[in-house]
């Protein structure tokens, strides 16, 4: 994840052993606001960022309220410079969203960034680090919203604290119970 803590304002919305989600305003950037999470997991970075290289394991780790659907035509072969489609349901609001991948390095990192969608901005890194024999997977989510403040405090973060929270419990579940190589 980046450097830099989180300011004031942040929100420790979950945490149990090893896994959390911070959520808060942007420490540097007005307008904005910033969501941290992580999970350790018991595979090594190849096999967990191999998972993540599959598009189509996001409809798994996205809750089913959210009737998450990828439009683009699979196999999608994940590389600097793709674009993604989606189809998403909102508090009953269809919303399409595209993203690019901005950076892929495996099995470190990447990056997708929203095109279109439902923020006025989104940049999503996410990071793979080999530690204490297994994966800690770090998501660090800058993003703004339309309505700013008031919006975010009454819909988004809710919202996006029930998603990574549900990802992060379906990320554990798979990876403690299926037979991944370390």
């Amino acid at each position: 994840m980046p450097p830099g803590p989180m300011n004031q304002r942040s929100l420790e919305v979950w945490n149990e052993d090893d896994r959390s989600i911070r959520m808060g305003k942007h420490p540097s950037r007005r307008g904005m606001f910033r969501l941290e999470s992580e999970v350790w997991l018991p595979a090594g970075p190849e096999a967990v960022f191999d998972f993540f290289a599959n598009p189509e394991n996001l409809e798994a780790i996205t809750p089913p309220w959210l009737n998450f659907r990828i439009m683009t035509p699979t196999p999608i072969e994940m590389r600097a410079g793709v674009l993604i489609d989606y189809r998403i349901r909102l508090h009953g609001v269809p919303i399409k969203w595209r993203t690019e991948i901005s950076v892929w390095e495996p099995p470190l990192r990447f990056v997708d960034e929203q095109l279109r969608g439902p923020y006025r901005f989104w940049h999503h890194e996410h990071t793979f680090v080999e530690q204490d024999g297994g994966t800690l997977v770090g998501d660090c989510v800058d993003y703004a919203v339309l309505g700013g403040a008031i919006v975010h405090r009454l819909f988004v973060r809710n919202d996006l604290e029930k998603i990574f929270t549900y990802r992060l419990q379906k990320l554990t579940e798979f990876f403690t119970s299926s037979p991944v190589e370390a």
